[in-house]
């Protein structure tokens, strides 16, 4: 006996302890022949497990092509069962390389009940998110050891991958029509709670609000208008209200003007100090005091400006999930979409690109849980319109997928601007500008006019006291002369499509 122990001991010591050496990939061979048996053997367990599972979730390459043949098969609407599946390698070649016949036969063998097929799914979703883990953390190892890697590029990198993963692989359950109805209901009642009965984020402008009851979460809103219609006064008007009225965390991303020329604008408004005295600094001593008073608010708001220039989808993605994991931002506005990249992987005419931008930006959205407010550019069709030259959804350049991804598409219209003195109703145009809702998936289409104050690029409600700028001493400006706004001359025989001061 003791000889027959000392033997076994022997053998024992002869196979290598191969964890000494090295490290084998997080893996469950055994619940991936499990799962696949299972899948063979009983419909109802394919049918929970097939759309949560990948080829590349098992570790054995064997048990990957396997599950093809299963997905092919269940494509069809085709039986499944280990002759179905068997026949389907046979037609693409991989019979031989599984196994045979015999192994896919022995598949089932290994499966006593289907009840647990659930929990070992996710025992899968387990393992292979372990060794996605282990390979981007690998490729950032690698990465980071080269001299040549930036090091931004490579932190923005690891974050994207790192969100890949979780987005693969933790998707959105199906909620029944039950639990759906308590959290509308929820909503509703939460809505009501509101003194202002806004269910969404406030603009500041109030008819725009009444309308849209605030910007609503996981919404795509464009804002579109000819250069010089004042595209960033009004997303910088509304951000300030936001911001500093409702202190509500934004984010801005401004691809055209750098931070330090958004801010100036902003104080302009704030301060009621024209922009161009700010840039000369030629103040007198009323307005430093002035100035002084007034930044306060906005230097406590909760405004994240990056003015990135040429910004990549992949780009704004990793940094946007960077503000709302850091500072909560609860909207993010885009200046503007047109000079946005797709990125290196996309290809295609700009038409495309631009498609694959606002597709990308309506899926942040609803992944954040947040409205995205991105400015357009509108073709040079409104130009050439006779008459009001109103806005159209066919003027957004570039692509038509930007009206069939946005929830809400708005037109900046100041008939000022072409010289024109009355709206269709009559009203006089002087410091008007009208806000053309020309598609809303939630709600109403609308017109909304707001008053525009050309000398701090600024939107403000008709209501507002908007003249009391006027009214400050030594602001050299006439007290008695009526509210005007200066016009600026059109482009449209001027080649370049670059943006105006407003």
């Amino acid at each position: 006996m003791a000889e027959v122990t000392r033997k076994t001991k022997k053998q024992e010591s002869a196979i290598p302890d191969l964890s000494q050496y090295g490290k084998v990939p997080p893996q469950a061979m055994d619940i991936e022949e499990a799962v696949l048996g299972s899948m063979m053997l009983n419909q109802n367990a394919l049918n929970i497990i097939i759309d949560q599972l990948t080829p590349p979730m098992f570790y054995k390459e064997i048990h990957a092509r396997i599950f093809s043949a299963i997905q092919r098969l269940f494509a069809t609407s085709s039986p499944i069962d280990i002759l179905t599946v068997t026949n389907e390698l046979k037609k693409t070649g991989d019979l031989d390389i599984v196994g045979g016949p015999f192994y896919i036969a022995s598949l089932t063998n290994r499966v006593s009940s289907a009840a647990n097929i659930e929990f070992h799914t996710r025992i899968l979703a387990e393992k292979f998110i372990q060794r996605e883990l282990i390979r981007v953390s690998n490729n950032i190892l690698t990465d980071a050891y080269k001299d040549s890697t930036d090091a931004i590029e490579l932190l923005d990198k690891a974050a994207q991958e790192m969100f890949d993963i979780a987005e693969s692989n933790f998707k959105k359950k199906i909620q029944d029509m039950p639990s759906l109805v308590r959290e509308a209901v929820k909503n509703i009642e939460n809505a009501k709670d509101h003194e202002d009965q806004l269910s969404g984020i406030p603009s500041g402008f109030v008819e725009l609000d009444r309308i849209t009851s605030g910007w609503q979460r996981s919404d795509l809103v464009i804002i579109a208008a000819r250069p010089g219609m004042g595209k960033t006064a009004f997303v910088l008007s509304m951000a300030r209200n936001m911001a500093v009225t409702y202190h509500k965390p934004i984010a801005i991303f401004s691809l055209e003007m750098s931070s330090i020329q958004l801010i100036t604008r902003l104080i302009s408004s704030e301060s009621r100090i024209p922009n161009d005295k700010l840039k000369s600094g030629r103040l007198d001593g009323h307005e430093w005091q002035q100035l002084l008073d007034k930044i306060t608010p906005i230097t406590e708001a909760k405004m994240m400006i990056d003015d990135t220039p040429g910004l990549s989808v992949f780009e704004l993605r990793a940094k946007a999930r960077r503000f709302k994991q850091q500072y909560d931002i609860q909207c993010i506005v885009i200046d503007y979409l047109q000079l946005m990249t797709a990125g290196g992987d996309a290809k295609g005419n700009r038409e495309q690109e631009i498609s694959t931008i606002s597709r990308s930006l309506k899926n942040l959205a609803k992944e954040l849980d947040i409205p995205i407010i991105a400015l357009s550019q509108l073709n040079r069709g409104v130009e050439t319109r006779t008459g009001s030259k109103k806005p159209q959804l066919a003027d957004l350049r570039e692509s038509g997928a930007i009206e069939q991804d946005a929830d809400m598409v708005m037109f900046i219209y100041r008939p000022e601007y072409y010289h024109l003195d009355t709206f269709e109703d009559q009203t006089p145009t002087q410091g008007m500008a009208e806000i053309i809702i020309a598609k809303h998936r939630n709600g109403a289409l609308a017109d909304v006019r707001l008053r525009f104050i050309s000398q701090f690029a600024q939107f403000d409600n008709l209501d507002s006291d908007a003249e009391d700028m006027f009214l400050m001493p030594n602001n050299n400006f006439d007290n008695t002369m009526p509210f005007t706004t200066k016009t600026m001359q059109s482009k449209m025989n001027d080649d370049s499509d670059e943006e105006s001061p407003f």
